[in-house]
């Protein structure tokens, strides 16, 4: 298998490209070239907003599938759209959980691919989406653009991968970290009143489902997520078994509360990726090793 991999040059992306690697799939990253890539990887320097950098690198080439880890906005995506036409027949689109940002409900069943249809969305393109700001301010609704967009317009089959919260390995953002610290400090961990659970996966299963994603012949959007969920005092108890510490829990809102404490539900039904053949592991069995790993 001949696949390129759009970014991954960090977290779970960079495990994916050494997964596709050691599973014998000729790789080849794309990237704007801060980052080296694995050995035994092809890599190839352009910045994918730039359509004509990105089409002069790859010239000549063409693979069985993309895997596009750094989609933000419907922008991106249709630069991807032409680029890759004519150069790959799949493409999985890695995007996320915060597609369902204010569907959730208390005690509601978990959230089906159904809950947000790509084909159903609108798209504009006229929103300063080149804007590196701007487009992280409306993180959720340019990932449910961009999967919009390419269910229409791209001439390859696609599959959106909804990632739920990844936990575990070389994890940049170090919202784990806010807690393993301020817990075992004995600092205050600030939460919602009533903070609503979500879904998480462990940083090595969602690499090992995006590659076998890459290699599966589905399309549209299937989530992606350990069985059970965890909402911040659960999260900040499993955190304190661990360190040895009682977690100090306080109550607020806005931009104060800790990284993983929500005022929505974004717990994901993953039954389609179960019917699709994928086994989800728990995440009780991992948890403890990702809060140990994150005291380091």
């Amino acid at each position: 298998m001949d696949v390129c991999v759009i970014g991954g040059s960090r977290h779970f992306g960079r495990r994916l490209i050494g997964d596709l690697r050691d599973a014998g799939a000729a790789v080849t990253v794309v990237n704007r070239g801060s980052t080296p890539a694995p050995h035994g990887v092809t890599r190839l320097i352009a910045d994918r907003d730039d359509e004509g950098a990105l089409r002069s690198a790859l010239a000549g080439r063409s693979f069985d599938v993309v895997v596009d880890q750094v989609c933000y906005s419907p922008l991106q995506a249709a630069v991807a759209a032409r680029v890759f036409a004519g150069r790959t027949r799949r493409y999985v689109l890695t995007s996320t959980v915060e597609v369902y940002a204010g569907l959730g409900r208390p005690g509601a069943a978990p959230l089906p691919e159904s809950a947000v249809d790509p084909a159903a969305r609108p798209v504009d393109l006229q929103l300063p989406w080149a804007d590196e700001r701007f487009r992280a301010e409306h993180y959720a609704e340019g990932k449910r653009q961009a999967e919009a967009l390419l269910a229409r317009q791209a001439p390859f089959e696609v599959a959106a991968v909804r990632t739920a919260h990844v936990l575990g390995g070389a994890d940049f953002t170090g919202r784990l970290a806010h807690y393993v610290e301020r817990i075992g400090r004995g600092l205050p961990v600030v939460v919602h009143a009533e903070p609503r659970p979500a879904s998480f996966v462990h940083e090595p299963e969602i690499a090992r489902f995006l590659a076998w994603a890459a290699a599966a012949d589905f399309t549209g959007p299937v989530n992606a997520a350990s069985h059970g969920t965890l909402d911040a005092r659960e999260l900040a108890a499993a955190v304190g078994r661990v360190v040895g510490a009682e977690p100090v829990l306080a109550v607020g809102a806005g931009e104060e509360v800790s990284p993983f404490s929500f005022d929505t539900c974004y717990p994901m039904d993953t039954g389609r990726a179960t019917r699709l053949g994928f086994p989800f592991s728990s995440v009780a069995d991992w948890l403890p090793q990702v809060i140990e790993e994150a005291r380091v």
